[in-house]
């Protein structure tokens, strides 16, 4: 898996259902502009729970159960960790630049660890150390060898210089296979009430035009561990069927969609077709595809049928002011002068002087 830039700022990452995760992503970049030079993320369970970055120079608690759980002390701790691992990384991307024979420009180098743990087994399902280089994979842990995997020749110094080193390499597998989860554990139990908890989705079934996909969106769920598929007559249905990704939404919670093409579909069976919001431990979703339950940006039937019918009354209330503006003039023109503007009166007055 490549480690890119977009995954450090939204940490998307897809589960089992029972599998929790703690993930720490690092990020040093060089000449990259309205971007800090070095920026630090922790998730758990895809909930970001610490920050750090060049610009602030301080690691901060982003989750009030963390801020709960933690000291000064501890904050000042890993921004000194990071205030050293910031300097490593801007002098590791000055390393590799000579490797890659490239002088200036942009550049990235980015390290991502952490660990899964299954709370229904109990089995730590992973760990994972791994670096990458200008949005490729440089080099990786394979926890069970206990060897660095290099995919590319640049990475061949470093992963000779780390395999010697065998007492990093033991003090490596005990950290992802002990210590790691024994944090994740921690830190789960002391945000239960955030990580734990479940929250449904409002389900809504959108299309653009008639000759649009229908879209079933799905929005507000936690976790993100779900799946949002369309069932035909209450089997699976995968064909003229795409799936979108699951995105967080501002709140901390998730939404994903699915799109269903519906121009070869007869309208007597659309009914036959339902998408299915399914999330462990709780009933699922259904909405059925029915025309009248789909939002639309075209105009319905009876939107029209009003704005023909507001249409036609305001132009009567035209005509029949015009009318009335029209007799209202014939009216005036056969009623007696006003005294003010009567010839016959001003002459009278101009005789009386």
């Amino acid at each position: 898996m490549k480690i890119l830039l977009l995954l450090v700022l939204l940490g998307i990452h897809s589960a089992s259902a029972r599998t929790h995760s703690l993930k720490y992503f690092f990020t040093g970049s060089s000449e990259v502009s309205n971007f800090p030079q070095f920026v630090v993320v922790g998730l758990v369970d895809d909930v970001q729970i610490l920050h750090y970055d060049s610009n602030t120079m301080r690691a901060e608690p982003k989750q009030d159960w963390m801020s709960k759980i933690t000291d000064p002390q501890y904050w000042e701790r890993h921004t000194g960790l990071y205030l050293d691992t910031q300097q490593r990384f801007k002098a590791t991307i000055e390393i590799l630049k000579p490797r890659f024979n490239q002088t200036g420009g942009v550049h990235v180098f980015q390290f991502m660890y952490g660990c899964d743990w299954d709370d229904e087994t109990g089995e730590v399902n992973g760990g994972y150390n791994q670096f990458g280089y200008d949005g490729e994979d440089f080099i990786a842990l394979d926890l069970k060898t206990e060897t660095w995997i290099a995919p590319s020749s640049q990475a061949f110094i470093t992963k000779n210089q780390w395999e010697a080193d065998k007492a990093q390499l033991a003090y490596q597998k005990y950290y992802y296979t002990q210590y790691c989860p024994e944090w994740l554990k921690k830190f789960l139990e002391y945000g239960k009430s955030t990580l734990q908890r479940t929250e449904l989705p409002s389900v809504s079934l959108l299309q653009k035009s008639p000759s649009s996909p229908v879209t079933c969106h799905a929005t507000g769920f936690y976790p993100n561990k779900a799946v949002l598929s369309w069932r035909k007559d209450g089997e699976d249905h995968h064909e003229d069927v795409d799936h979108g990704e699951t995105l967080p939404n501002h709140d901390g919670t998730f939404q994903m969609s699915t799109d269903l093409r519906v121009s070869s579909i007869p309208p007597e069976d659309w009914r036959k077709y339902d998408c299915v919001f399914q999330l462990s431990g709780v009933e699922d979703v259904v909405k059925v595809l029915d025309k009248d339950a789909v939002q639309s940006n075209r105009e319905k039937p009876m939107d029209t049928t009003i704005i023909i019918i507001v249409a036609v009354v305001v132009l009567i209330v035209i005509i029949f002011a015009a009318a009335a503006f029209l007799l209202y003039r014939r009216f005036s023109a056969k009623s007696a002068p006003s005294p003010a503007s009567s010839t016959e009166v001003q002459q009278l007055n101009t005789e009386r002087e």
